[in-house]
């Protein structure tokens, strides 16, 4: 590519990336792929792409002569949302990982609007959770009993109450952040055929993000409970029910983290360790044992990810080349750990 006149040409490569549109429906994920190619190529690193392979295009649906139709959908979900499932949670099976020989992983982090560097040594469980409410159903002109608005309406005010409460923990906290307590949105609402008729049915759904401080069973109880509470045969199902709740750890003596927080203090950096309120592909990595930290060097800058008008200052992106130049070697070049039997 042509760099842009006086400016640093990391920052010209950033843009480039920048410019790449790999978001849904329709991403362009070979032109990434190329570029990431390209940049291997010019700092001499290996590169290897692994994936699923097919026989055939999976949306063609040929049939060979067995009588073996192939297509995405033919076993499984036809349509998925993206996420770790089939990216890290995958990879971490495969041989490739296995070669890898991974002691440490970095993931991101988030901005941090202050001088602060935010380190992330675990990640709140997403649950994403269904209430099936069945009712008697009747005419709309009719009081009808038992229905099922009356018990939606009930598991709607459990879960809502249980968020309030959350967020008056967090509120009157100075000490919490938004990942040490658990949030609740209801997301879907479904159920009901036509205005003049009480369905027989309705669903809700709720994303909810625990804590590892969390005792989970406990937390799944709670959630049986309210739907007992709502009435008779209410009912869940989980889409997403991560369990796994390891944290890296952050103390001196742990050599991993010495050898991260050591580094950056050596370049003036103070670092604020908090729980991501999110979910990234870290907690695939600490759930099969591997220390993962989150970490994205930006500070001084609001955070905007999935907002509009989302940046990032092209000093602040080349500070954080230069903390990454520091970090890589120092925890690249880890002795290997004496695990003690």
């Amino acid at each position: 590519m042509t760099f842009t006149t006086g400016e640093d040409p990391s920052v010209s490569l950033f843009r480039e990336y920048l410019r790449l549109k790999t978001v849904h429906p329709e991403p362009d994920y070979d032109a990434a792929l190329t570029f990431l190619s390209r940049m291997s190529v010019e700092l001499g690193l290996p590169m290897k792409k692994v994936e699923d392979c097919w026989k055939h295009d999976p949306f063609a649906a040929v049939k060979d002569v067995d009588g073996n139709i192939y297509g995405r959908g033919a076993q499984d979900m036809k349509y998925e949302e993206v996420g770790g499932h089939k990216g890290m949670e995958s990879f971490i099976k495969h041989p490739e990982f296995q070669k890898l020989n991974v002691g440490f992983a970095l993931d991101e982090g988030l901005a941090n609007p202050t001088e602060d560097f935010t380190v992330f040594y675990g990640e709140r469980n997403p649950w994403w959770v269904t209430i099936r409410c069945p009712g008697s159903p009747g005419h709309g002109s009719r009081f009808v009993e038992n229905t099922a608005a009356e018990k939606l309406r009930r598991v709607i005010n459990s879960f809502l109450d249980f968020r309030e409460k959350e967020k008056h923990r967090l509120d009157m906290s100075e000490c919490f952040t938004l990942g040490d307590v658990t949030t609740v949105n209801m997301t879907m609402v479904n159920g009901g055929v036509a205005y003049n008729v009480v369905p027989a049915e309705m669903d809700v759904s709720f994303d909810l993000r625990i804590p590892p401080t969390v005792n989970l069973q406990e937390f799944e109880e709670q959630i049986e409970a309210w739907c007992k509470e709502a009435g008779e045969d209410v009912s869940y199902n989980f889409a997403q029910k991560f369990m796994h709740q390891n944290t890296t750890s952050t103390e001196d003596s742990d050599p991993w983290w010495r050898a991260f927080s050591s580094t950056c203090k050596a370049m003036s950096m103070t670092l604020k360790k908090e729980i991501f309120p999110a979910a990234t592909d870290s907690r695939f990595i600490r759930a099969v044992g591997l220390p993962a930290i989150g970490f994205s060097p930006m500070n001084l800058t609001p955070i905007l990810l999935h907002d509009h008008n989302e940046f990032l200052n092209e000093q602040v992106f080349l500070r954080g080349i230069d903390v990454y130049e520091r970090l890589v070697p120092v925890l690249a070049c880890m002795p290997p750990l004496t695990i003690e039997g």
